[in-house]
């Protein structure tokens, strides 16, 4: 039985596999899970290399799992490189590497890394057509994915929750919370029209930019409030900056647009974080 829909053999089915990993949307997770690592200092590169395999395992289910809603029970899409059986032996060995991710975790570390692993499958595997169709689940899915990526890499190296990892998963809530709703706000048309509830159709589209535009400036206050308080490294607050210019000038462009630059303007945001937090530059005069 054939995997992919444009041929049968190893080549076409490979790419038809390779086609549902979209490096934009993928390496966040597993750029979280590594952030977290590293704010608990000392990393054991055998649980560090175990979380982001569940992590990207999570994120590969729900993108096999989106495209097989989107084409074949909802039509959306005009094509789609794996057939039907191909996306459910994809999902099989997808949740079967996450789950033996997870028991990995159980055995290295505890129930506890386990129960902050868990829930990015869950909401990897309901995002459609559950989760999607709702404005908070669908706005918060993958945000929440994020956080719980940061505090479960944190979790599997240090055995505990703090205040800094805890407060960097809020951060990134509100922070890709908003970029989500500008996402959303592309496909206003089509997703009024099949009933879709995103922020953008149920408040339109000039109150979900500003619905937008507020939990970013929250997740960007939130920083400058965690670093006035000493929770994050006074340093932090240049990924503020950083991350402010991006947005004023994506507040000028088009929701595709928009969302191109504040996207990439989230990974410039991670990198200046990860730079105040490993080298602490400041260290010395604070």
């Amino acid at each position: 039985m054939s995997l992919a829909r444009d041929g049968s053999g190893l080549e076409p089915t490979v790419r038809a596999y390779l086609s549902q990993v979209h490096p934009v949307f993928m390496l966040p997770p597993l750029a979280a899970s590594l952030f977290g690592a590293i704010l608990a200092q000392a990393v054991d590169p055998v649980l560090a290399g175990v979380h982001v395999v569940a992590m990207f395992t999570a994120v590969y289910t729900a993108h096999v799992k989106d495209g097989y809603v989107d084409f074949y029970v909802r039509g959306e899409d005009d094509d789609h490189p794996m057939t039907e059986w191909g996306c459910h032996v994809g999902l099989a060995l997808s949740t079967g590497l996450f789950a033996l991710c997870c028991a990995l975790l159980f055995v290295l570390v505890d129930w506890v890394a386990v129960a902050l692993t868990l829930p990015t499958w869950l909401i990897a595997y309901h995002h459609a057509p559950q989760l999607d169709m709702n404005p908070v689940t669908a706005t918060t899915g993958y945000p929440m994915g994020i956080a719980l990526a940061i505090l479960g890499g944190f979790y599997v190296q240090a055995g505990t929750i703090a205040a800094v990892p805890l407060g960097f998963a809020v951060v990134f809530l509100a922070l890709l919370s908003g970029i989500k709703v500008i996402d959303d706000a592309q496909d206003y048309d089509y997703d009024r029209s099949i009933r879709k509830r995103t922020v953008a159709v149920v408040v339109g589209p000039d109150r979900a930019y500003t619905v937008a535009y507020a939990l970013m400036v929250a997740g960007l206050l939130a920083v400058v409030a965690f670093a006035v308080a000493q929770v994050f490294p006074p340093t932090a607050v240049l990924a503020v900056l950083a991350f402010g210019a991006v947005a004023l000038l994506a507040s000028r462009a088009e929701p595709d647009v928009a969302t191109m630059l504040l996207i990439r303007g989230s990974y410039v945001f991670l990198a200046v974080l990860v730079a105040a937090v490993w080298f602490e530059p400041l260290a010395g005069f604070v």
